[in-house]
């Protein structure tokens, strides 16, 4: 049946250009054709749809009232033009409601809500009127000026007339209002998918109402503006059918752009041209040659600020694509405490997500290592969702570097939301980003492991070697000395001795130098008794305060034990103190670890001292080392994950 319609329509619409041009019913014609064309185009794709059922009812109607209208209006007048042309005058206030019903229903062809009915009926209500007053009486004929007159005509004309002249304006602003409340509620009610095709579709209709009155400002003449009018169900069956292969914003975003430079410098142009033309009395190539001049300097500036508010009023809160790149970029060279946190924060900003998870380790046991927002817990489960793609889910980027697979973002949008194109290519581009972010992060791990293994080994070395080899010759001295003295060599034993005094020395030197490489006591007793053992042998009295039950990974104990000591040494030689205070503690969030002395303070991280090393080691394990130092004291502190 909708076919048969669609081929109604084009039928009586070839038929009424066949008839001759008439500009001002150009514009149902083009509407006859779009939106039947259009409308049979969805109806063939997606069967039963009912926006193209609509669609090809606007179209028809839009034919009839074409075809009327051009039979009319042709010379002669032709055979049975009165009732033909009567035809294409009064059904308008209903078309216009039928086209307002597709509008209000677009794009899945439903109401937003059952309450808009009655909203409906109303409208129909009032067009039926109209329509009627249309029908009786030729109060419409003067407007369009058709050939032949109407078929009949009943008596009251002048009162039908004057109740038409004020219920067609205040009827047509009621159906406008209605149309645009509805589609602003729906707009604001929409997501995912029907909001993207909503911005095809009120960008459309922007353009062709932009364009309609340059026409009537410029050439007082609608006509520019009949001309968009396919433009409207082009951009309609694009939304319905393929919204996710295009992404509207950067249209709508250069769009601006464009829109707003034409005007400046069409504006800046007149003012000077013929604002100062008439001041001066002048004109000519002088003042144009001022006028191009002034509106060059002005232009990139002016560009840029309409550039950002174009980019608010498109992305909202969203950052470019370019932007969320270079911020990812700057994360790099920022500090490292962060970076993890930084990659979540880059991606929801640049997709405008409600939660991002970055993911590492290996494909069969990842662990969630960062998220945004900031402070919401991290997923206990080691594996994000498996099926990232059912509705609802979470959308998933492997984060990939070389090939190598380091791990994935997973990220959650609102309810009914979904991912289009562009914001999927968006979150590929930055998950390749974060993979070498990720790279260089492992590469700094395994450095800083394979350094604290070169240490352990060359303590081990200098324990079970060197020190057991200078301890026994320490030994054998002893016995010279004894043997020296028992045989009455006096001179001997005190020349032996004195040796055997300079080589303890450089045994204790030695040892002193393996516990700096790596203590032995870390190794073989754990986190408690190193730093104990710290605390004992520091200069300053230690208050300590230790709680960690169990054994942590080497690099974990290794760099917490660097922190103490960092701390305790810096106390001791630059800061006056008179106590420190050491609290180690093991809770859900990690490791704290924390000194606190009661000196003079101006401790400050510069470059190549021991406490920029230490910050550089707890950023390959995603902590911070915070520095507050002041008159009351210094305070070192730091959280290690310990996941």
């Amino acid at each position: 049946m909708i076919r048969g319609v669609g081929a109604a329509a084009i039928v009586l619409v070839a038929g009424g250009f066949a008839l001759g041009p008439h500009p001002g019913n150009l514009h149902n014609g083009l509407i006859a054709v779009s939106f039947t064309a259009v409308g049979l185009y969805v109806a063939g794709r997606r069967p039963g749809h009912r926006e193209a059922l609509l669609f090809v009812a606007v179209g028809a109607a839009h034919a009839v009232m074409f075809a009327g209208r051009q039979y009319g209006l042709h010379a002669g007048p032709l055979p049975g033009a009165s009732w033909i042309g009567w035809f294409g005058i009064w059904p308008l206030p209903l078309v216009l409601v039928l086209v307002g019903a597709a509008v209000m229903c677009f794009p899945a062809g439903r109401l937003p809500s059952p309450g808009w009915r009655p909203v409906v009926a109303v409208l129909a209500a009032v067009g039926f009127v109209l329509s009627a007053v249309s029908a009786l009486w030729p109060v419409e004929y003067a407007r369009v000026g058709l050939v032949a007159g109407p078929p009949f005509r009943l008596a009251g004309f002048p009162a039908a007339d004057a109740f038409y002249s004020v219920a067609r304006p205040a009827g047509y602003l009621l159906f406008q209002l209605v149309w645009v409340a509805c589609v602003v509620v729906r707009v604001r009610r929409a997501r995912g998918d029907e909001a993207r095709q909503l911005r095809w579709f009120l960008y459309a209709a922007t353009v062709s109402a932009a364009v309609m009155v340059a026409g009537l400002a410029v050439w007082r003449s609608p006509l520019p503006g009949t001309l968009t009018a396919p433009l409207l169900a082009v951009a309609a069956g694009a939304a319905i059918l393929r919204h996710r292969l295009y992404d509207i914003d950067p249209v709508i975003n250069k769009s601006l752009v464009v829109g707003a430079m034409a005007a400046v410098v069409t504006v800046g142009y007149a003012v000077i041209v013929v604002g100062a033309g008439r001041l001066v009395d002048g004109h000519g190539t002088l003042l144009s040659l001022v006028a191009t001049g002034v509106v060059a300097v002005a232009f990139q500036p002016v560009r840029e600020r309409v550039q950002r508010l174009a980019d608010r009023l498109v992305y909202g809160r969203r950052t470019t694509p370019y932007e969320a790149l270079s911020r990812l970029s700057a994360h790099l060279t920022a500090p490292a405490g962060g970076l993890l946190d930084g990659i979540c924060a880059t991606v929801a900003d640049a997709v405008g997500a409600r939660e991002v998870v970055l993911w590492t380790g290996p494909a069969d046991d990842l662990r969630a290592v960062a998220i945004w927002p900031p402070g919401t817990p991290l997923p206990g489960e080691h594996n994000p969702p498996d099926e990232p793609g059912t509705p609802g889910g979470p959308a998933v980027a492997p984060v990939v570097h070389d090939g190598r697979f380091q791990g994935a973002l997973t990220v959650t949008r609102a309810p009914g939301e979904t991912m289009s194109v562009a914001e999927q290519r968006v979150l590929g581009d930055l998950a390749a980003q974060a993979g070498l972010v990720l790279e260089l992060r492992a590469t700094a791990q395994r450095l800083v492991a394979a350094g604290d293994a070169a240490r352990r080994r060359l303590e081990r070395d200098l324990h079970d070697g060197a020190q057991q080899r200078l301890v026994t010759v320490a030994m054998e001295l002893g016995a010279v000395v004894r043997l020296a003295t028992t045989s009455g060599a006096a001179e001997v034993a005190e020349r032996a001795d004195g040796v055997r005094r300079q080589l303890l020395e450089a045994t204790a030197e030695l040892r002193e130098m393996a516990r700096g490489l790596h203590p032995a006591v870390l190794t073989q007793d754990g986190l408690e008794a190193a730093v104990g053992f710290l605390a004992d042998r520091s200069a300053l009295p230690v208050r300590l305060s230790l709680a960690v039950p169990r054994r942590l990974p080497a690099e974990v104990e290794a760099t917490a034990y660097f922190v103490v000591s960092e701390g305790l040494t810096n106390a001791a030689r630059h800061s006056g103190a008179a106590t420190v205070t050491v609290e180690v503690t093991l809770d859900g969030a990690g490791l704290l670890v924390e000194v606190c002395d009661d000196g003079e303070g101006a401790a400050v991280v510069r470059a190549g001292s021991g406490l920029e090393g230490l910050a550089d080691r707890l950023a390959t394990l995603d902590a911070r080392l915070t520095v507050e130092s002041g008159p009351a004291g210094t305070r070192l502190r730091t959280v290690i994950p310990c996941g």
